[in-house]
């Protein structure tokens, strides 16, 4: 049996677990002190994913960036293609959070939102 050891991060505890797998298959979770630390376990080792943070520009603000974030989690093989995508996004000023700022990021069906907001320059 294959096993891999992980630090959770689905709680502030950041248990030190330990998942057993054969074949690509989750046979056991040890170490987690939640049930958050199997959930976290069990789809790392077999589906990660990530929520993308990152900033835009933009034009004719009154600041030049915009803070971002991916709407929900993406595939984790799906980060560079995401921050491309990102990296070559311009809004116009105003923009308030909340807003979509990007849809379909690197091809994943998952929207780039503002969590910020910018107003026009004066």
């Amino acid at each position: 049996m294959e096993k891999r050891s992980l630090i959770c991060i689905g709680c502030p505890m950041g248990c030190q677990v330990t998942v057993g797998m054969e074949n690509g298959a989750v046979l056991s979770v040890e170490g987690n002190t939640c049930k958050r630390g199997d959930i976290y376990a069990r789809k790392e080792v077999t589906n990660p994913t990530r929520i993308v943070t990152s900033t835009v520009v933009v034009e004719q603000g009154e600041k030049e960036r915009l803070p971002v974030k991916t709407a929900c989690d993406i595939p984790k093989t799906k980060i560079f293609d995401v921050m491309h995508d990102i990296n070559r996004v311009r809004i116009q000023a105003p923009v308030h959070r909340g807003a979509v700022v990007l849809r379909n990021a690197g091809n994943t069906g998952v929207d780039v939102i503002a969590t910020g907001s910018v107003e026009a320059a004066r």
